[in-house]
């Protein structure tokens, strides 16, 4: 199962605990821990199912590339982070 964290600015928002999560690709493993948690899913992604512009998914330490479909793989020994993007000057 792959290692699914939240970093604690998204935290002081929505409760994310970490969690080991199944999955083959991003939306497998993040549909896997929503079931749970209806609340982080509205968070993190929009009303389309999309990553929300101001988040950001790393899997193994590379952005995601597919931000739509969040078809991008998952192996059983993946480490995923969800960060809340920055922004400004």
């Amino acid at each position: 199962m792959a290692k699914l964290h939240f970093t604690a600015n998204i935290q002081r928002h929505v409760e994310c605990p970490s969690a080991d999560v199944r999955g083959d690709d991003v939306r497998a493993v993040l549909e896997h821990f929503f079931e749970n948690n209806p609340l982080a899913r509205s968070y993190i992604l929009d009303d389309q199912a999309s990553v929300r512009k101001h988040i950001t998914i790393f899997v193994d330490g590379q952005a995601i590339r597919d931000r739509l479909r969040l078809s991008d793989r998952v192996t059983s020994t993946s480490t995923i982070y969800v960060f809340q993007a920055l922004s400004g000057g």
